[in-house]
């Protein structure tokens, strides 16, 4: 049973303000469906409407499934219409993730049907959250079900699918599954992962990842459960313990999905798949992996709406922004991109191709995989299993006349020696290698058996990067740090002008953690006659990097401090990620 102050919450503050069945007949005039509401208010174009509506015809799906599973409107925009069209508030996401105890249980697949869930009961009043305000049968179902009032409000048809699966979990159908999966029948257990405990739970959990920004899912099963985390701003957060029974049914489910053989669990496979969630077009790259209490697997979530391919968006400054641009506009040469896996190199390469993709330029990719398309580029993946490689791509490139090529790594010798060709026979090489700091990628490529004298003649400018942890700007507290623990670290009292300094603190809006998204640290090395001078003496990265502070380049560590005086992240944080620079 839950109190008086849930529901408020949930008209905004005022008992009185869910709409009931009167006052919504009243809003009703002029708009008693989803579907009249749809075409009334132009939402989707004629010819939008009419494919929705015989997609709706053949498959007898609800309309409001149709237009977003095929991507014609998202859930958030259909939701805030059909509010606007009845007068009923919108649930807020966080309200249907609490559980709700009731009295007596409820069927899902009845819950499921009408597309409805109670999120909050009290003694005089039920509160349920529905997908379409014109259904008033709802209402009566409930008001049958509870013997008391009933308020509605309107929500996402996905959180409502998986309130409904917190609210009604019912483990026999996984353990059906699960026996079924043990036994060997893989023709049996194709049908089951398709079926409903299977798809429901993947969904869920796809569609919980991308509302909370996370990067990667991850699946992993144990002696009693199975674990699933995902990745929020580079940190792994648990999200749920699955049951034993679904450890298989679950993996499987996202094999089939991606494509994969559900037979072999023996070795290592990789795919992909794409799927519309809340209206948008998600690619998810998955991998899995055998291990000793069955296969885990890790999705990575590659969202193409949320990609901006600028160099300001991706948070370089005008004077890193000047120094790039004048090396990748370079004739020929070599730009690097270095850092760790999971840092943004090949979103920042992605950026670089855009400033260059015009169409007097031939631009290609060899990549490991393909994460984005981009139009007017011609893209390739390697496949090492038949023997082509980064290498054996980029000398085949060479006889394709383009202008600019990218190769997503440099992994080998093999590699670094036709790349370094390929500069300088006249083509500009975008490329990423695995090196801590800009200064170490020149002496990673000499340990490479490049030779000095070549390298730099061609190498134009590495860019280091990483990632750090934004400060939740709703809960961050003002820190003054002791002008002594500053000089420790050899910050500078007055990096970055006046200092902001704050302290993570943890609120509701960041999930307790402090911090909220991500901002990215570079540090890009212009490579000029002087350090050109030190390539050819074969010196170590030290001196290379003694060289540019000198010229006034300041280092990934000064970055992430005047970052942390501006108050965007936390000392801690900069230390976390960028001290073993």
């Amino acid at each position: 049973m839950l109190g008086k102050a849930k529901l408020s919450a949930v008209a905004g503050g005022s008992p009185e303000a869910t709409l009931t069945g009167s006052a919504l007949s009243a809003a009703q005039d002029g708009a008693n469906s989803i579907d009249s509401v749809l075409e009334a208010r132009a939402l989707l174009s004629r010819e939008a409407l009419s494919r929705a509506r015989l997609v709706q015809q053949e498959s007898g799906e609800r309309i409001e499934s149709v237009v977003t599973r095929l991507g014609l409107m998202s859930e958030q925009s259909l939701c805030e219409h059909l509010a606007d069209a009845s007068g009923m508030p919108m649930a807020p996401a966080e309200m249907l993730r609490e559980p709700v105890a009731l009295e007596q249980p409820v069927a899902a697949d009845f819950l499921r049907d009408i597309r409805a869930v109670p999120i909050a009961i009290d003694d005089a009043r039920v509160c349920v959250a529905v997908v379409d305000p014109f259904d008033l049968f709802v209402e009566n179902a409930f008001r049958f079900l509870f013997k008391r009032r009933v308020d509605r409000v309107i929500a996402r048809a996905s959180d409502i699918d998986a309130a409904i699966e917190r609210l009604c979990h019912d483990g026999t159908d996984a353990a059906v599954i699960e026996d079924t999966v043990e036994s060997g029948d893989i023709d049996r257990m194709r049908d089951l992962t398709s079926d409903a405990p299977a798809i429901r739970t993947v969904n869920r959990l796809i569609a919980e990842a991308v509302d909370a920004n996370a990067s990667d899912i991850h699946v992993e099963p144990s002696d009693d459960s199975l674990t699933v985390r995902f990745r929020i701003d580079g940190m792994l957060r648990l999200v749920t313990r699955l049951p034993q029974a679904m450890r298989s049914s679950v993996v499987a489910r996202i094999k089939v999905m991606a494509g994969l053989d559900i037979a072999e669990r023996r070795i290592p496979q990789d795919g992909r798949l794409r799927l519309a969630v809340r209206g948008h077009e998600i690619d998810l790259r998955v991998a899995t992996a055998p291990s000793i209490h069955g296969e885990s697997a890790v999705l990575r979530i590659l969202d193409r709406s949320n990609l901006k391919l600028e160099f300001a968006a991706l948070g370089l400054d005008d004077r890193l922004v000047k120094q790039f641009r004048e090396a990748i506009h370079l004739p020929y040469g070599i730009v690097l991109v270095t850092g760790p896996t999971g840092s943004g190199k090949t979103t920042t390469l992605y950026a670089a191709l855009a400033e260059l993709n015009q169409i007097e330029r031939k631009l290609l990719t060899v990549e490991d995989p393909i994460e984005y398309r981009l139009p007017g580029i011609v893209q390739t993946q390697v496949q090492p299993g038949i023997g082509f490689t980064f290498a054996t791509a980029l000398r085949s490139f060479l006889r394709q006349d383009p202008d600019a090529i990218m190769v997503g790594e440099i992994r080998d010798v093999e590699t670094a020696q036709i790349a370094v060709q390929a500069a300088l026979t006249g083509h500009m090489i975008l490329s990423t290698l695995h090196t801590n700091t800009a200064a170490g990628a020149i002496t990673r490529l000499i340990d490479m058996e490049v030779e000095p004298f070549l390298l730099s003649s061609v190498l134009a400018g590495v860019l280091a990067q990483r990632l750090v942890r934004r400060l939740c700007m709703h809960c961050r507290v003002p820190f003054a740090p002791d002008e002594a623990l500053l000089a420790s670290l050899g910050i500078d009292a007055t990096v970055g002008g006046e200092n902001h300094f704050h302290r993570a603190a943890g609120c509701t809006a960041c999930h307790g953690t402090g911090y909220s998204g991500r901002i990215a640290l570079f540090d890009f090395l212009p490579v000029d006659d002087a350090i050109a001078r030190l390539i050819l003496k074969r010196v170590d990265a030290r001196q290379i990097e003694e060289c540019a502070s000198a010229a006034g380049h300041r280092s990934l560590l000064q970055e992430g401090y005047a970052k942390a005086a501006q108050g965007l992240t936390t000392i801690e944080e900069v230390l976390r990620v960028a001290s073993g620079e």
